[in-house]
């Protein structure tokens, strides 16, 4: 028996969460395909994570996972952030706008909302996940009465073994080349920026969790290779992108689907943690720039506010257009569909 067995999957396959891409109709197409759909609440609050969660049950029976964000919340530095202000005025004004006159913490991190966590009680989803660290042990305790099986996010061994005496029930095993941010628990400290294979296999040698491969997996062949690496399943992300279920708008889809596919990189800038995207102009200008970006996600409260006003003058070059390593392998499918191809390619390996 693994941590997955009590869900009754048919297809060894996670959907990823990535907020503000994945929908209820994308989850709710993977979990009624076999697999497990993911949705991510942790840009919205309580009332909105909810209503996300009631729109998957009106569509699927089958268990899915709800994703948060367990990050420390953002320390505000007033003169950081006004030099970023500052840094990121030009840009703005190419499009005839000015930045914001100073920058919020525009999403609450599950270590602190007590509202969140009333809801999942409440709610009762099969699965939970969580990303860039741990809740304390109440958050995880109610959770596990409440009777969701709990994933957490690991990029290197110490963080696996917290996640184990934590008493999470697997882990998710994120290599370097995943796209989104990555789940380091500590985006301070030094980055092991271990491959998926290398961090799948220690894993499951050191730490005695159930793991699933993510990174870099986009069709059956990468999650036949996962499980033959000892994970009970892949989890996928940048596969399901271009699926039609997804949220993704035209000109992410655009920009998976061209060369630019082929260049993704790792940058804090759009966002004030690492995340892998496919380059554009956002990353270019990041390249060059040596002022202090604030705290996540009180940086991203610019990126975002960058991002519209690029888009209200027609440029889509400074959106957070995340992806990983295996972006040009992405196919336009729907979830369903893709979830067959891929069980198909998995006989083939």
């Amino acid at each position: 028996m693994t941590a997955l067995d009590s869900l009754r999957l048919s297809v060894p396959i996670i959907q990823a969460p990535m907020a503000g891409v994945s929908t209820p109709e994308m989850a709710a197409a993977v979990s009624n395909a076999g697999g497990l759909g993911s949705i991510g609440i942790g840009a919205v609050d309580a009332p909105a994570a909810r209503t996300m969660i009631d729109a998957v049950r009106a569509r699927t029976d089958r268990p899915f996972n709800v994703n948060l964000f367990v990050h420390q919340p953002a320390q505000p530095k007033p003169d950081v952030e006004q030099g970023w202000i500052a840094a990121l005025a030009p840009l703005f004004a190419q499009y005839g706008a000015a930045p914001p006159p100073s920058l919020r913490e525009i999403y609450r991190s599950f270590a602190v909302d007590d509202a969140m966590l009333a809801m999942l009680v409440e709610a009762r989803p099969a699965v939970v996940s969580f990303h860039f660290g741990l809740p304390d042990t109440r958050r995880i305790a109610a959770l596990k009465d409440a009777g969701s099986l709990l994933l957490a996010t690991a990029t290197n061994l110490d963080e696996a073994l917290a996640i184990k005496a934590a008493g999470i029930d697997a882990i998710v095993a994120q290599g370097y080349e995943a796209g989104g941010h990555r789940g380091v628990f500590d985006p301070q400290a030094p980055d092991a920026r271990l491959g998926t294979i290398a961090l799948t296999r220690l894993l499951v040698e050191h730490c005695d969790l159930p793991v699933i491969a993510a990174g870099g997996i986009m069709d059956g062949y990468g999650v036949r290779a996962a499980l033959n690496l000892g994970a009970i399943a892949a989890q996928l992300g940048t596969a399901f992108i271009a699926c039609p279920e997804s949220s993704a708008d035209a000109a992410y889809r655009a920009a998976l689907a061209s060369p630019a596919a082929h260049h993704t990189l790792m940058t804090s800038a759009i966002s004030g943690r690492p995340a892998r995207c496919l380059a554009n102009r956002f990353t270019h200008w990041a390249a060059t720039s040596d002022t202090q970006i604030p705290d996540y996600p009180i940086a991203y409260d610019a990126g975002k506010a960058l991002n519209q006003t690029a888009k209200t003058s027609g440029e889509s070059g400074y959106g957070a257009q995340w992806a990983g390593q295996g972006a040009p392998l992405a196919r336009s499918l729907p979830a369903a569909d893709l979830i067959a191809e891929l069980v198909k390619e998995m006989h083939a390996a």
